[in-house]
């Protein structure tokens, strides 16, 4: 242990990993997916859709829950793009700023399509369209379940 004289604390020395370590390290943590993601948003909206047509034959609730899946996935979208630019950047600092960046824009465009709902759905139903919005944006915890957010896993539910 190396210990500060500045708080008195006590750290760990540093000591680099070699690349077998390196490997057992990427193996057990791997890299998250953020597109399996965005899919499986798009594709539980869809099932969210399909399912309200066919149980309420109402073609307004489809066309709102559909409009709720939209103002979460096409943001998604955009910011997993952008983020995925991000990473090629070596400069963390810009890196970072650009994280930032595209986050912002992600909100003001989730906001955009949420204020031109009324325009876009005729006959549109707030609740419908608020209940998908929150269920597609709540598919993060069940990629988790699935472990779907780590790179060479299969789906499992655990």
């Amino acid at each position: 242990m190396k210990s500060s004289e500045a708080d008195g604390v006590e750290e760990p020395e540093f000591k680099p990993l070699t690349a077998d370590e390196a490997q057992a390290w990427r193996l057990k943590n791997p890299a998250l997916m953020p597109w399996r993601i965005v899919a499986l948003q798009a594709g539980v909206g869809g099932l969210m859709v399909l399912l309200t047509w066919l149980l309420t034959d109402e073609r307004r609730l489809a066309a709102s829950v559909a409009w709720g899946v939209v103002a979460v996935v096409i943001p998604a979208m955009v910011f997993v793009r952008a983020l995925s630019r991000q990473m090629r950047i070596a400069q963390p600092k810009v890196a970072l700023v650009g994280l930032f960046t595209w986050e912002l824009v992600k909100i003001i465009l989730t906001v955009a399509l949420l204020l031109v709902a009324p325009k876009v759905v005729s006959d549109l139903s707030w609740l419908a369209l608020v209940a998908s919005f929150v269920v597609t944006i709540k598919v993060y915890w069940l990629a988790m379940a699935l472990g779907w957010m780590q790179r060479k896993s299969k789906p499992t539910l655990y």
